[in-house]
């Protein structure tokens, strides 16, 4: 079947590496690019999804930001759901007493209050710079601006995680999507957005999720692979990915998109 839209994760799927597209991605989406539309979706902020939409030529089409919280169409919003900032206040003073920092995502602003190993492979891995300042202080400001976080990237040490999860869970379950990414990183998102939305408020009247093929390797795509009209997994993704998707190509590293694309999508 041929699709119309072609929607990938990219960290761990799409991505060859830790923050680059391959040459040989670069050219299998260049065979199809003019005839299906090439939607990246992901939990990155806007300037580290943007050297990559440029690398593959797909800077016309629109880009969804913080696992759908955000979207984009070169610079014109098309959807913005942010955490409000009582919330955010909150999560403050639950990790005030543990070893926990808050990475805090606006738009194309992202704040954290000191350096770290994290912060450093963050700014590394996808081309993004950091500013540094007291989380208390960014969170005035943003009261003053009326704004909230598209996303929070509570960076922390297994024994804080172990003990936050359960808590955030409990507490603020019912109006955050709470994603461990691993032992140390807590990814926090509104509850109402997720790529799978994005993707349907993207969609023109005559598109249906039929004419959908998406890619991924985490929970946070599961909803998207299960819905679309065939989703593939990497190899390298999640048990709990590979059981629900269509198919599983190759592992990132191998570039598993670009193979996956060269023997079934290019004509």
């Amino acid at each position: 079947m041929k699709y119309k839209i072609l929607c990938s994760d990219l960290d761990g799927t799409l991505l060859s590496t830790k923050s680059d597209v391959s040459k040989n991605a670069i050219e299998q989406i260049g065979k199809i690019k003019n005839n299906t539309k090439i939607i990246l979706v992901s939990a990155r902020m806007p300037s580290g999804m943007r050297y990559i939409q440029d690398d593959l030529g797909i800077v016309n089409q629109p880009i969804i930001c913080y696992n759908g919280a955000l979207v984009l169409s070169g610079n014109k919003e098309l959807i913005s759901v942010f955490i409000p900032i009582d919330i955010l206040n909150s999560i403050y003073e639950l990790c005030a007493d543990l070893e926990a920092d808050l990475g805090l995502y606006f738009n194309n602003e992202w704040y954290v209050p000191q350096t770290s190993l994290r912060v450093e492979k963050e700014t590394k891995y996808t081309k993004s710079t950091p500013v540094f300042q007291d989380t208390k202080q960014t969170l005035q400001n943003w009261k003053e601006r009326k704004i909230g976080a598209h996303k929070i990237m509570l960076m922390c040490t297994k024994t804080s995680a172990d003990t936050l999860m359960p808590i955030l869970q409990a507490k603020l379950g019912e109006a955050l999507n709470l994603y461990r990414s691993n032992d140390t990183l807590i990814e926090i998102a509104p509850k109402s957005v997720s790529k799978l939305s994005a993707i349907k408020l993207l969609m023109a009247n005559h598109e249906s999720l039929e004419d959908i093929i998406a890619f991924g390797d985490n929970y946070n795509d599961i909803e998207m692979l299960e819905n679309v009209g065939f989703g593939v997994a990497v190899a390298n993704a999640r048990d709990e990915v590979k059981a629900i998707s269509n198919y599983i190509t190759l592992e990132n590293t191998e570039d598993g998109v670009a193979h996956y694309i060269a023997n079934n999508l290019v004509n």
